[in-house]
C-alpha cells in the first residue's frame, strides 16, 4: 500500500472518529452502551475476570509505550513519525475525556480483579471517551501488521497466522474493556478508530 493510500485511509478513519465523538457528546449511544455492557457481562462467565484483567495491564500506557520503543529501535523505524502520532493519540484521548462529557460505567459493572495497577490507571479526567487501551492497542497493531507485511523472512502462511493473531488480540482487548466495566462500547469503538487512524497516518510519513 503506497503512502497516499495510507494517508487517505488515516484521514478518513479520523474523520469517522470525529463524527462519532460528536454523536457521543450528544448522548446518541447511551442506551446502546448500557444494553451492550449488560449483554456482554451476561454472556461471558465471571471465570474470565482474571483473563480479561491481564489485558488491562498489557494495554496500559507504560507497557505499550515500552513495547513500542522496543519495536521502533529493533526495526529501525523513523522515531519521529511513529512517536509524534502515538503521543498525539494520548493527547487527543486526554482531550476527549476532559471535553466530551461521557461518564463511564457505574461501579456495579466493574470486574477488574488483579490487586495491581500501573500509575496511568489512576488518571481519571472524569469521562471515559475514548478508551486509551483501545487506542494504544489499535495503534500498535497497525505498526506490527505493517512490519509483518513487509517481512521477507515470513512465508505467506506464517503471515496469515500472525495477522489472525493480531486481530484476535485486538478483539479480546476491545471486549475486555466492556466486560470489565471500565468502558462503554462507544468508548472502545472511538479508541479503536483513533488508534487505527493515527497508525495509518504514522506509516504514511515513514
Amino acid at each position: 500500500m503506497n503512502k497516499k493510500k495510507l494517508l487517505s485511509i488515516g484521514i478518513l478513519v479520523f474523520l469517522v472518529f470525529v463524527c462519532l465523538s460528536y454523536l457521543i457528546h450528544k448522548d446518541f449511544f447511551t442506551q446502546f452502551d448500557f444494553n451492550t455492557t449488560v449483554r456482554i457481562q451476561d454472556k461471558i462467565s465471571k471465570r474470565f475476570d482474571t483473563f480479561f484483567s491481564v489485558f488491562t495491564l498489557l494495554g496500559s500506557a507504560e507497557v505499550v509505550t515500552l513495547f513500542l520503543i522496543f519495536v521502533v529501535i529493533l526495526r529501525k523505524l523513523k522515531i519521529i513519525s511513529i512517536f509524534v502520532s502515538y503521543f498525539l493519540g494520548l493527547v487527543i484521548e486526554l482531550y476527549g475525556k476532559i471535553f466530551v462529557f461521557h461518564p463511564g460505567p457505574p461501579h456495579m459493572f466493574f470486574r477488574y480483579d488483579i490487586p495491581f495497577d500501573f500509575p496511568s490507571s489512576y488518571v481519571k479526567p472524569g469521562s471515559s471517551f475514548p478508551s486509551g487501551h483501545s487506542m494504544r492497542t489499535a495503534f500498535i497493531s497497525v505498526i506490527i501488521l505493517f512490519l509483518i507485511s513487509r517481512s521477507k523472512k515470513l512465508t505467506p502462511f506464517n503471515k496469515k497466522i500472525l495477522y489472525s493473531t493480531i486481530v484476535l488480540i485486538d478483539i479480546i482487548m476491545f471486549i475486555s474493556r466492556v466486560y470489565l466495566g471500565e468502558h462503554w462500547i462507544s468508548d472502545v469503538i472511538g479508541g479503536g478508530l483513533l488508534g487505527y487512524s493515527l497508525g495509518f497516518l504514522s506509516l504514511a510519513f515513514l
